[in-house]
């Protein structure tokens, strides 16, 4: 899962990118308005950590942005400001949640988790699909009831697939969400081709599930 942090005190950024790096989510920080708004232009996240207070403007603008151009990335307000008027108005614009500053980081992992569940697995800690399931908590999938041993980016390879299933994911699509901005200086996709031809071994006994469709991605399907 990857996590956009827009936030400008450097030690609270960083705190919380080492913490949630250590969740096992992949993080990038924004430090000001106007790398937050170029980030959410050419990226999408799970979940974007958002300051009001910023360099540059106000980070109510990012949010108002991001609901105006429909995009599905899950928002959690992060603000010192404390007030309720504060926080309903967020909430109704938009955001999905709403921590006042100073905040407990495992608490803040699991707000995340939270966001995610709701906007992408239906609530769900638990997701299946024939003889497969996939345990978000555990970060980890069995088949068949045996552990399928997924490596942590072959994890989130198979639930950003499950996720989207039914629709053709591109191979960049793929490596923005497992890499993130360094995703843009690959030279070629020889390393997704591997991540996935280990995938669909680990799960050859449900079938081909995990489908090519040449020149463009893959897709999730029954």
């Amino acid at each position: 899962m990857k996590i956009l942090i827009v936030e400008d005190e450097i030690e609270l950024s960083k705190s919380i990118s080492q913490y949630l790096q250590r969740e096992n989510y992949l993080c990038e920080v924004a430090m000001n308005i106007v790398e937050g708004r170029k980030m959410m232009d050419n990226f999408t996240y799970d979940c974007i950590l958002l300051d009001i207070n910023l360099p540059g403007g106000s980070g109510l603008a990012l949010l108002k942005e991001l609901k105006q151009d429909k995009k599905m990335d899950g928002v959690i307000i992060i603000s010192a400001k404390n007030s309720l008027e504060d926080k309903i108005t967020l909430l109704k614009l938009g955001a999905d949640d709403y921590l006042s500053k100073p905040f407990h980081l495992a608490e803040l992992s699991a707000r995340i988790e939270a966001v995610i569940r709701r906007r992408y697995l239906n609530g769900e800690s638990e997701l299946v699909f024939q003889d497969l399931k996939i345990d978000t908590l555990a970060r980890t999938a069995f088949v068949n009831g045996e552990d399928t041993n997924l490596t942590k980016t072959e994890y989130e390879l198979l639930l950003f697939l499950f996720i989207n299933r039914g629709r053709v994911i591109t191979k960049n699509a793929i490596a923005e969400h497992l890499s993130g901005q360094s995703a843009m200086y690959l030279d070629n996709f020889d390393i997704i081709y591997a991540h996935i031809k280990n995938l669909k071994k680990k799960l050859l006994s449900i079938g081909n599930c995990i489908k090519t469709i040449y020149g463009t991605g893959y897709k999730f399907s029954a």
